[in-house]
């Protein structure tokens, strides 16, 4: 397994090497990250062997890192031969990321098979210069033709955090983990696990708004703006306005909210999708490729979701949350939409098939 880099990589790895585990339990795994990144940490945490590569990004500026961009390709293209050829591999699978091109062009040298995952509706450059050796393209949205082979595209959705989306029955549990009334609306912000600087400061901007139109606030901050946030909410005490760093039990959250304010990221939006809520999607206007607008326009084109440019929040985003908050046929329209895209098992959906192209 290789990819990493942010979340979105490294978490779809580690599910399906899940999921490849609970069918083929004497299976042997190996993940490829790049040195210094998170998946240096999350994957021995979630129990599997990683090794790592000298390898970067180019940076957007002039950067002197930049310079050395070639000799990291060279010495991580022969360590990740080494690491393939002395671990020999029945199947290399790439999730995106800096490590994953070396990884799997390595396999590729040595005649072993490959396969790509691909989050975003607008493929990363790593995975599409990996699809013209891969044997099978695992993908979370349609039209990816326009990108990959046809012939390879599996539609499986993407892999994700069973334990975040089992939300039946559990408004009321979520209503008291967070101290607030399970029969008023409750808004959920969710910046991602960094917070996200942008929503944040929209958001201050209109917590006496909330208050005033008796709505409630769930809202993971990040660790650098709790304090600021948890300052905003505290005159208005008991009025169910929560600021929290980081929320553990996403569950919970899912299950309180009624409308949800969230980051486009793909692993996100595969979780709203199983969630089945109306939400607002606010893309990080610096992701690569800008990946995160195509996937929330995707959303938008179908009706699932509603879509504010980064730089449009302030003048925005309060208007929309109280606007939808008051229309209960858009917000069951907006849920029922994105549920019919939600692909709840897309793990075990790529493990069957990965041990099927094994078997082969």
């Amino acid at each position: 397994m290789s990819g990493g880099g942010t979340g979105g990589h490294i978490f779809p790895a580690i599910a399906i090497a899940n999921a490849i585990k609970a069918m083929s339990p004497d299976a042997e795994f190996l993940f490829v990250g790049a040195r210094g990144r998170m998946e240096m940490e999350k994957v021995p945490q979630a129990g599997y062997e990683i090794k790592g590569l000298w390898i970067s990004g180019l940076k957007r500026e002039l950067n002197f890192s930049n310079l050395l961009f070639p000799l990291k390709i060279a010495v991580s293209m022969w360590k990740a031969y080494r690491i393939v050829k002395s671990f020999k591999p029945d199947i290399v699978i790439g999730t995106g990321g800096y490590a994953s091109g070396p990884t799997l062009r390595a396999a590729g040298f040595l005649k072993i098979p490959t396969a790509i995952q691909e989050q975003n509706s607008f493929p990363g450059i790593t995975n599409k210069l990996l699809a013209d050796k891969a044997l099978r393209i695992y993908v979370a949205y349609e039209g990816l033709e326009k990108y990959f082979p046809a012939g390879k595209l599996i539609l499986s959705g993407n892999p994700i955090r069973q334990d975040a989306v089992d939300i039946a029955g559990k408004r009321g549990d979520g209503a008291s983990y967070f101290g607030i009334d399970p029969h008023k609306t409750t808004v959920l912000v969710v910046g991602g696990s960094q917070g996200a600087r942008s929503v944040n400061q929209a958001v201050k901007t209109f917590i006496s708004t909330l208050a005033g139109n008796n709505l409630q606030l769930i809202w993971q901050t990040g660790v650098a703006f709790e304090a600021e946030a948890k300052r905003v909410v505290q005159p208005f005490e008991g009025q169910g306005l929560k600021a929290l760093a980081f929320i553990n039990r996403m569950d919970l959250a899912y299950a309180a909210a009624d409308i949800i304010i969230s980051r486009a990221g793909a692993i996100a939006i595969a979780e709203l999708s199983v969630v089945g809520k109306p939400v607002i999607l606010i893309p990080l206007p610096t992701a690569a490729e800008d990946h995160q607008r195509h996937n929330a326009e995707a959303l938008v084109n179908k009706g699932a979701a509603l879509m504010i440019a980064d730089n449009q929040l302030k003048e925005k985003l309060s208007t929309e949350v109280i606007a939808l908050s008051t229309n209960t046929d858009k917000c069951r329209a907006l849920g029922n939409a994105i549920a019919t895209l939600a692909r709840p098992y897309a793990d075990k959906t790529i493990a069957e098939d990965v041990l099927k192209l094994i078997h082969k």
